[in-house]
């Protein structure tokens, strides 16, 4: 006989949003020893397991746990505008049960003994999974290629450069290569440096008026045309890791439509915001790549809505006042975002832009499919990370109240409509509103 100490528990009253198995239903999920044993109507119908923990979601919707591709954390080397432990606690508080972190670090993850740091630090700190991505070369200079099997065999579930560009061609063919042979993912995000120089925002009328030096789209989509020529050329499991222009949409929906193994990301900011949540020079908007025009905006809608992007990403990237509280031109780029990735995400299925399906399938599914982590699904047997949202609820973001270290968030004072009652990551409780 079950008991609640050896680990079951019945989520009951609940609709049940599994994009990975097609369901939308009102039914339970059934939890046995971190995994989850049921999900759906027929699980409301078998009734619980004896000596199961009860939880009346009380018409509630439960749906896998989000997992996030890009997420830049401070630690090692910035630990004062991010940790790998406070990192997890944004991502519990945002649903976010696996997250991927970024090579972005003092040192560089592109040695196996930093792969092997950030996973016995987060073992022991991190309330959620994370993953660690590790430099497509050296010290993300853009030369040397990292070693990527021996990487991949430490742990590393993807190669990207982080912030960086590689701008030579010959460079990014060979890593793609090496990539392509051992089953790797190349994620690269694309910015021209030449055209971008000098750049402040997206290049335009707003911008003129602001008084600022404009980044074109062409900066973006040129290196990516390049790259997807070069994943034709090798075969390579191609990621773009963070598009923001309908020129980038086109250019993989044309590469899919001629069967390479492409994918594509975008930024919740991109979905959400345009250049004009500028305003009067605040800073807490200035990404890369830069909010760009409304008809940019909603071309990414339309691309995720069509699958031309697979997945969504918060791109948390910390700051702190130092890099923040500057002028416009001189303020480092990034917003946080793992705490309201979700319920910005939110405002797209309140307005019916896009299927509470889709988006999960986006934030959760896609994203775990891309990484090859066992995640992103309410299937039997699946670790039982999850999430309980009330799609419903009403809040205002105070952004003193983020988990995170640091509060450059793009949404204070930003009013949602539904947000994160509690997250499960193995079967464990790791956050409750």
């Amino acid at each position: 006989m079950k008991t609640p100490q050896e680990g079951a528990a019945v989520y009951a009253n609940a609709r049940i949003v599994d994009p990975s198995r097609g369901i939308d239903e009102m039914g339970a999920l059934v939890v046995i020893d971190g995994k989850i044993a049921d999900a759906g109507a027929a699980a409301a119908n078998q009734g619980a397991p004896d000596g199961a923990t009860r939880h009346d979601c009380a018409g509630r919707t439960i749906v896998p746990g989000l997992v996030d591709t890009r997420v830049f954390i401070g630690e090692p080397g910035a630990e004062h505008r991010e940790t790998i432990a406070s990192a997890s606690a944004a991502a519990a508080a945002g649903g976010v049960t696996s997250l991927v972190m970024m090579p972005d670090t003092d040192p560089v993850i592109d040695d196996v003994a930093l792969v092997e740091f950030v996973l016995r630090t987060a073992r022991e700190t991190a309330r959620t999974r994370i993953y660690p991505a590790a430099a497509i070369t050296k010290g993300l200079r853009g030369g040397e290629m990292s070693e990527i099997g021996l990487l991949l065999d430490a742990g590393a579930v993807m190669f990207t450069d982080g912030r960086q560009t590689i701008a030579n061609a010959a460079v990014m063919r060979n890593a793609m290569r090496y990539a392509r042979d051992f089953g790797a993912v190349i994620a690269h995000e694309t910015r021209d440096a030449d055209l971008s120089a000098g750049g402040i925002m997206n290049s335009g009328l707003f911008a003129s008026w602001l008084g600022f030096s404009g980044i074109p789209r062409e900066a973006e989509v040129l290196p990516l045309e390049r790259d997807l020529r070069l994943a034709a050329l090798t075969g390579v499991d191609y990621h773009a890791a963070k598009i923001s222009t309908e020129m980038s949409a086109d250019a993989i929906r044309a590469a899919k439509d001629k069967g390479l193994k492409v994918s594509a990301g975008v930024s919740i900011n991109h979905l959400s915001l345009n250049e004009n949540d500028i305003g009067e020079y605040r800073t807490f908007f200035k990404l890369s790549p830069p909010l760009r025009h409304e008809d940019d905006r909603l071309a990414m809608v339309e691309a995720l809505k069509d699958g031309t992007i697979d997945l969504i990403v918060s791109s948390h990237d910390p700051q702190d006042v130092d890099t923040k509280r500057l002028p416009f031109s001189e303020a480092a780029d990034g917003a946080v975002g793992l705490e309201t990735l979700l319920s910005a995400g939110l405002r797209l299925v309140h307005s019916g832009d896009v299927s509470l399906s889709r988006l999960i399938e986006a934030m959760s599914t896609a994203p775990a499919k891309l990484i090859g982590i066992d995640a992103g699904t309410l299937k039997p047997g699946a670790p039982a990370d999850f999430v309980v949202l009330d799609l419903d609820a009403p809040w205002v973001l105070d952004a003193e109240h983020l988990h995170s270290r640091s509060k450059n968030t793009a949404f204070d004072g930003a009013r949602f409509t539904g947000r994160v009652m509690q997250t499960v990551v193995a079967g464990t409780s790791v956050y409750d509103a």
